[in-house]
């Protein structure tokens, strides 16, 4: 009969007890446990202190008694292996409640002692406020340490640091995070990191980064906080998080080998340097799974793996482990941020080529509730398009997309293999592209050649020949560009090609990039140079961590720690809310053009507040504010989403008051393409809601833009009832100027728009009368070819030449 002992609980040796009973019911098996528990949920410690888990019994994955009755072991807690005596085969163990020592022999022995948090030589951190959190004993203490306290400070960025900021937060008390790099979630990319940032600011966490603790000073009550930028912190309890470190003094003691990260060195059977020792868990050194290289990672899933293994090995089974590749998550208020395999900055430090692209689509259709925009970047290989690592963030969707793409590097599929996956879709599940196609879909048209692009450094120092563009509109341009980029919306690209000079290259950006990408293919097929920026203006702003503070400007705060929300000062008073407008769900410009129509609707002085679901949104409005002369009030999380309240000012919100100083916009509208029409009410919306008074001349064919779709009683001769059912007769009839296929392509655009919550053309041009753009028809053009005054849409006035010139005013901004 088979002797085995198992040191350590938790993931790994709790599943190396239970699959070693499966596999022999005649095996001798005794867990020895140093705490009162031998199977718990770590993971779950900061959700009950918050309250999100209210009983603490839910913690407990297995009880001693249960894995006594279900599998037979011999569960010893409160006992301490304190040496392994390798020749005799047989440890000391020490019972923690009597202080009584005794031996035990073994056939084979595994190692599952974790990883011990991290409490550097800092001067006082032997305080007692001075907590630290690994089990459920130091979970209660944390509990009863916070009793009718009011600041905290956390120490440390980490997986266990953002989960303790947010669970004190959901407490109400006054929280500091001190990070020493300069971002929290360090396997993360920084860019990746800074929509977390964010995230923390807005829920009322003093986030302090690139700053350490130099040491802790007693207090009268509390603990004084000595920082690395001269600051002093009063704080009633500080939690260590600055990371694990592997438990490995049993294993050096016995003379084990170790490997070069301090972790026990283990083979891919979970054996160590002595035959008859097994090691599993947190403790041990693995290889990295894409950069083939020793590591330490600590994560649960590889532990309970890792248990299982030995114990297959142990009795006879050939069972092996095959490395790592890290993949993880962590949930930050609304947001989660996610990884699998090779990061970029791993990559730069192991060597290793790569490529990658940003995408930032839904987390399922648009239009169905609930839709929340993911930022997720690919690496992969640039010479067959194997896919590396991936990191995402976002408020739904991005467990979903790592776990997918996890599988794809485990199985080393390529870019191409996601462009082909077949996923789940049902609107409230997916999109007909997924994510992760779409992802596969950048990365391989990159590959096959048919875009080039450029990075965010490279935006930020262009060379002499290059020029940005920005092919946004201008309500998107508004709230922020790139410096020294030219606005050219992609509705206007075509006409403006003989302004630019084919020896110069064009840096394009749009928001996310899908625009960008259709920019550079008209520029490219008319022999202009051009690169897209992958992931767009929203990628640009991650990487320039150009995010908002917590609070805007003349901001004050309430002492009460309770008070969640960050409130602008306003010298008379806190302005009403009038108008609440719900614009979650919706696609960039959405939000903006819902809340300047709502700006509209109100009086100086009073207020609207608008939710949206896009993290993306708590930087646009102070930027929209500035342009536009109103006044953030309010910029907050709420409801799963984020409230922005603005309050009017006068003279200053859209439309503008008719004047000497008016801004004016005109188009002359002469084509009847489906994308050009599109292009023109998109542009005249944009412009409306930014104060411009805007005026559309249309001419000869753009006059079948504004043709009712039902019949019209009016009299007509033979040349006039021929170009009337010759020509396309309203917007449902438009066409595409390219890509037409009999009709398809334009039944395609109108699909993906309303998959994308963007307005179809018959709701642009309704918006555009309610916006009081003057929509003119020329007169002249309606005679030449037989349109009578009926055929149009209600709305339309009627004019010649002068009258529109009338309309351009002194601004002169004429578009053809």
């Amino acid at each position: 009969m088979k002797k085995l002992l198992i040191i350590g609980g938790v993931a790994g040796g709790a599943s190396a007890a239970a699959r070693a009973r499966r596999l022999d019911e005649t095996a001798e098996i005794i867990l020895f446990e140093r705490g009162p528990d031998i199977s718990f949920a770590n993971c779950g410690l900061p959700y009950h202190i918050g309250g999100t888990i209210v009983e603490r019994e839910k913690l407990l994955v297995t009880t001693p008694e249960s894995m006594t009755s279900k599998f037979n072991i011999d569960v010893r807690t409160r006992s301490e292996v304190v040496a392994i005596n390798r020749d005799q085969k047989e440890i000391t163990v020490k019972n923690l409640q009597t202080g009584e020592e005794y031996t035990e022999a073994y056939d084979n022995l595994i190692l599952s002692p974790g990883a011990a948090p991290v409490r550097p030589p800092i001067p006082g951190i032997e305080n007692p406020n001075v907590l630290t959190l690994r089990n459920l004993e130091d979970m209660d203490h944390i509990i009863r340490a916070l009793e009718g306290k009011k600041a905290v400070a956390v120490i440390g960025g980490g997986y266990i640091g953002l989960e303790m900021a947010e669970a004190l937060r959901e407490k109400r008390y006054d929280t500091t995070l001190i990070e020493l790099a300069p971002q929290v979630m360090g396997p993360a990319d920084p860019e990746m990191a800074t929509v977390l940032h964010q995230e923390l600011r807005l829920f009322g966490v003093n986030l302090k980064l690139e700053t350490s603790v130099t040491a802790f000073e007693e207090s009268a009550e509390g603990v004084d906080l000595i920082l690395s930028d001269g600051d002093r912190l009063h704080v009633d309890t500080a939690v260590l998080a600055i990371g694990v470190k592997p438990e490995a003094t049993l294993a050096i003691d016995a003379g084990l080998e170790l490997g070069v990260t301090g972790g026990i060195k283990v083979d891919d059977h979970m054996v160590t340097s002595d035959p008859a020792i097994y090691a599993v868990g947190d403790a041990i050194e693995v290889t990295d799974f894409t950069t083939n290289q020793p590591a330490l990672i600590p994560l649960a899933g590889p532990a309970n793996r890792q248990g299982r293994i030995a114990a297959d090995n142990i009795f006879g089974r050939d069972s092996a482990y095959k490395n790592t590749q890290g993949t993880a998550i962590c949930k930050v208020f609304n947001l989660a941020i996610g990884m699998t395999g090779l990061s970029e900055k791993m990559a730069k430090r192991q060597g290793i080529a790569y490529e990658k692209v940003y995408v930032h689509p839904a987390s399922h259709a648009s239009y169905y509730p609930g839709s929340h925009p993911i930022s997720l970047k690919l690496l992969f290989d640039p010479k067959n398009g194997k896919v590396l690592g991936a990191q995402a963030v976002g408020a739904d969707g991005v467990d979903k997309r790592i776990d997918v793409i996890a599988v794809a590097i485990r199985a080393g599929l390529t870019v191409y293999d996601l462009e082909e996956m077949e996923l789940t879709y049902a609107p409230p599940f997916g999109s007909a592209k997924d994510p992760v196609n779409y992802a596969g879909f950048v990365a391989a048209n990159l590959l096959r050649g048919d875009v080039e692009i450029f990075h965010v450094e490279e935006a930020c120092k262009p060379a002499d020949n290059q020029k940005l563009i920005d092919v946004r509109n201008p309500e998107e341009v508004a709230s922020g560009t790139i410096p020294g980029a030219k606005n050219i919306p992609l509705g206007q690209l075509r006409e403006q090609l003989v302004n630019l000079d084919k020896k110069r290259e064009y840096l394009i950006f749009c928001q996310v990039g899908l625009r960008g990408y259709l920019a550079c293919r008209i520029l490219t097929q008319n022999g202009f140079k051009c690169r897209n920026l992958t992931g767009g203006y929203k990628t640009y702003m991650m990487v320039s961590t150009n995010q908002p503070d917590a609070i805007p400007e003349n901001e004050t705060t309430s002492d009460d720690p309770g008070e969640d929300t960050i409130k602008a000062h306003v010298p008379t008073g806190e302005a009403p809310v009038v108008e609440e407008v719900d614009a979650r769900g919706l696609q960039c410009p959405g939000p903006v053009m819902e809340l300047s129509k709502a700006i509209d609707r109100i009086q100086n002085g009073e207020a609207v507040s608008i939710l949206s679901s896009d993290p993306g949104f708590a930087t646009d409005m102070p930027a929209w504010c500035h342009s536009t002369g109103n006044h953030l009030q309010a910029l907050e999380p709420a409801e799963g989403a984020y409230r922005a309240v603005v309050v009017k000012q006068p003279g200053t919100s859209c439309p503008m008051v008719a004047g000497a100083t008016e801004k004016r916009f005109t188009n002359v509208v002469f084509s009847n393409d489906l994308d050009k029409a599109l292009a023109a009410f998109i542009i005249a919306n944009g412009a409306a809601t930014m104060g411009y008074k805007v005026t559309l001349f249309f001419t000869f064919w753009g006059l079948n833009i504004l043709r009712k779709r039902g019949p019209a009683t009016v009299q007509k001769n033979l040349v006039e009832k021929m170009f009337g059912f010759m020509m396309p007769k309203g917007p449902e009839k438009l066409a595409l100027s390219q890509m037409h296929m009999g009709g398809m392509g334009a039944a395609m655009i109108k699909g993906i728009m309303k998959q994308k919550n963007v307005l179809s053309l018959p709701e642009l041009m309704q918006a555009a009368l309610d916006n009081n753009v003057k929509i003119v028809a020329c007169s002249m053009s309606m005679d030449l070819m037989g349109i009578k005054s009926e055929e149009l849409i209600d709305g339309v006035e009627e004019g010649g030449v002068a009258m529109y010139i009338d309309h351009i005013g002194g601004n002169g901004n004429l578009f053809i």
